[in-house]
C-alpha cells in the first residue's frame, strides 16, 4: 500500500506535474515498499512526463523500456528513444532502429530519423548485439525498410555480400531467425556443402533428441531441417560424410513427422527404385511394395506430384503381386493433373497409342503433350509436331489473307471462315465446311469434314498462342446459334463457294477436284 509520500506523488502526477510524473514512473520502474514494479505503468507516467519536455523521462524510457512493450503502446514512442539516443543511451538507438525499420510507423518516419536509426543499428551490430546484426542483415537485403513505408535499398552484389556476412554473425550469435534464414538462403542457392556444414550438426542433435517422440511432435522448421539435410546428403557424391544408415534415419524421422519429400524418399527406398521406376542397388534385402505404396500415397496426398508418378511405376511392375494397370493409369493421370512433366508426357503418349480404340484419344494426346512441351520437354514437342502439325503454308490461306474491305459487314460468317483459314492454314474445303463449334476443343482444332468432303482426312491443329485462342473465341461467337447445315443462313457448300468466288475471284481455282459427298448424293 502506498505511503503518504507516494500518495502525494500520485496526486501530483494526476494533476499534470512533470516532476511528479517522472518520480512516479521511476518508482514503478524499480518498485518500492508501497508500489509494485510495473513496466507498463512506469511507461505510462514516463511518457506523460516526456510529453511535457522532460529529458530524464526520455532517458529512462530508452534505458529500461523494451521494444516489445514499446510496440504495444497506443502512442508512437520512437521520438523518446531518439532523444535518449541523442543523450548517449546506446540501447535506445537499437530500439529506435527496431521501431523505425521493422514495424509500420504512423506517420512514416522522416528521413533524418531513419538515417539516425540506421547509424544506431550499424553501431549496435558492430558492437556485437545479435538482434542488431540480424536486423542489419535484413536491411542490407532490402527487407527491413518495407514496413516503415520507405523504399527498399537496391540489392546490389556488395549489399548481398554484406547481408550474408551480418547474417552469419547473427546466426553464430544464436539468433534463431538468423540461423533459419541463413540455412534457407544456402539451400535456395544450392550450396549443399556449406548448408551441410552448418545444418548437419543441428540435424544430428535433433535426431538424437527426437528418439521416442510421437509423430508430428517436432516443429515445422525442425522437420524441414531434417528433410533438407537428408536431401543434401543424398545429392552429395560422397554422402557428406554420413553413412547410409544415418541418411535413412534422417529420412525416416522426417517422414514420421509428415514431411512429404521424406515420405517419398522412404517409399522409393522400400520399393528399391528411382522415381521413374528403375531399380536401384541398395544392398541386401528385397523390395517391400506394400510399405512403399503407403509412404508414396502419404507424400502424394500432401501435394507431391512426383510421388503419384512413382506410385504408378509401382503398380505396373511385373514383380509386384498386385500389379494393376488401371490403378497405374489413375495415379499417372493424377500426377499429370498436378503438373508433373514426365507424367504428362506419358499420358500423351498412351493416349496417342490408344487412338484406334477411340478416335478422340488423339485430342487427349495433344492436350497432355502441350502441357509437357510448355514445361520444356523436347520429346513432347517433337511428338506434338508429329500429331498436330501446323501446315507450312496453304495456298488458299494466302488468298484468304487478302480479305476484301467491308466483307465482315456484308458477309460476316464468310469473313469469319476466311479469318479461320488464315489462322490455322486451312484449305478451301476445310474453311467452308468446318463446323467451328464442334471443331474447337479448347486446346486444339479438330479439322474433320469427311462427312461432307470425301477426299479429306481428319487432322488436328494445336492452338499454341493466347492470340489464337482469343481469335477462335471471337469467331465462334460470330457463328453463335446459327445453323451451319445446308438449310442454314450460309447455305450449302455450292452456295458458300459461289459467294466466296463472288467476293474473292482469285479463289475460283482451288484444291477441290470433286464435289462434297452430300452434293453428289443430291
Amino acid at each position: 500500500m502506498a505511503n503518504r509520500e507516494e500518495l502525494g506523488l500520485i496526486r501530483g502526477a494526476r494533476g499534470g506535474r512533470p516532476d511528479a510524473q517522472l518520480a512516479l514512473g521511476r518508482l514503478y520502474l524499480y518498485g518500492s515498499a508501497g508500489l509494485p514494479k510495473s513496466l507498463p505503468t512506469a511507461l505510462h507516467w514516463l511518457d506523460r512526463a516526456a510529453q511535457q519536455g522532460c529529458n530524464q523521462a526520455c532517458e529512462l524510457i530508452g534505458t529500461h523500456i523494451p521494444v516489445e512493450l514499446a510496440r504495444q503502446s497506443a502512442r508512437p514512442l520512437a521520438q523518446w528513444y531518439e532523444r535518449a539516443y541523442d543523450a548517449g543511451v546506446l540501447r535506445a538507438g537499437m530500439v529506435l532502429a527496431q521501431l523505425t525499420l521493422e514495424h509500420p510507423a504512423s506517420p512514416a518516419p522522416d528521413p533524418a530519423r531513419r538515417d539516425k536509426a540506421l547509424r544506431a543499428l550499424e553501431g549496435a551490430a558492430r558492437a556485437g548485439v545479435p538482434d542488431a546484426q540480424w536486423l542489419f542483415a535484413r536491411y542490407q537485403h532490402g527487407q527491413a525498410m518495407l514496413a516503415s513505408g520507405a523504399a527498399p535499398a537496391p540489392a546490389t552484389p556488395e549489399r548481398k555480400e554484406a547481408a550474408e556476412r551480418w547474417l552469419r554473425r547473427a546466426a553464430d550469435s544464436g539468433v534463431p531467425q538468423a540461423r533459419l534464414s541463413l540455412l534457407d538462403s544456402l539451400w535456395q542457392a544450392g550450396d549443399h556443402a556449406r548448408f551441410l556444414e552448418r545444418a548437419l550438426p543441428l540435424a544430428r542433435a535433433l535426431a538424437h533428441a527426437a528418439d521416442g517422440l510421437p509423430p508430428a511432435s517436432l516443429a515445422t522448421d525442425d522437420v524441414t531441417l531434417l528433410s533438407r539435410c537428408a536431401q543434401a546428403l543424398a545429392a552429395t557424391p560422397d554422402g557428406g560424410g554420413a553413412g547410409a544408415g544415418e541418411l535413412r534415419r534422417l529420412w525416416e524421422l522426417a517422414a514420421d513427422q509428415n514431411d512429404p519429400h521424406a515420405q517419398m524418399a522412404v517409399g522409393l527406398w522400400q520399393a528399391r527404385m528411382q522415381a521413374d521406376g528403375k531399380r536401384i542397388a541398395v544392398g541386401a534385402g528385397s523390395a517391400n511394395f506394400k510399405k512403399a505404396i503407403r509412404w508414396l500415397a502419404l507424400a502424394g496426398e500432401q501435394g507431391l506430384a512426383e510421388a503419384w508418378y512413382a506410385l504408378s511405376r509401382v503398380f505396373i511392375k511385373p514383380e509386384f503381386s498386385q500389379r494393376n494397370v488401371a490403378d497405374a493409369q489413375r495415379y499417372l493421370e493424377r500426377a499429370a493433373e498436378m503438373g508433373y512433366r514426365d507424367a504428362q508426357l506419358e499420358c500423351g503418349s498412351n493416349a496417342w497409342r490408344a487412338r484406334r480404340e477411340n478416335e478422340n484419344n488423339d485430342v487427349r494426346a495433344v492436350y497432355w503433350l502441350q502441357k509437357a512441351a510448355a514445361q520444356g520437354c523436347p520429346q513432347a514437342a517433337a511428338a506434338l509436331h508429329k500429331i498436330a502439325p501446323r501446315s507450312a503454308g496453304s495456298s488458299f490461306a494466302a488468298l484468304a489473307a487478302q480479305l476484301p474491305a467491308g466483307l465482315a459487314a456484308s458477309h460476316p460468317l464468310l469473313a469469319a471462315r476466311l479469318r479461320l483459314a488464315v489462322l490455322f492454314q486451312l484449305s478451301r474445303a476445310e474453311a467452308l465446311l468446318l463446323d467451328v463449334r464442334v471443331a474447337d476443343q479448347g486446346h486444339c482444332l479438330v479439322v474433320d469434314i469427311r462427312g461432307s468432303y470425301g477426299r479429306s482426312k481428319r487432322r488436328l491443329v494445336a492452338i499454341s498462342t493466347v492470340q489464337e485462342r482469343r481469335a477462335l473465341d471471337e469467331i465462334a461467337q460470330q457463328f453463335g446459334a446459327a445453323d451451319g447445315g445446308p438449310a442454314g443462313p450460309e447455305g450449302n457448300y455450292r452456295q458458300r463457294l459461289y459467294r466466296l468466288k463472288t467476293v474473292l475471284p482469285a479463289a475460283a481455282g482451288g484444291d477441290e477436284a470433286e464435289a462434297p459427298a452430300y452434293e453428289m448424293a443430291a
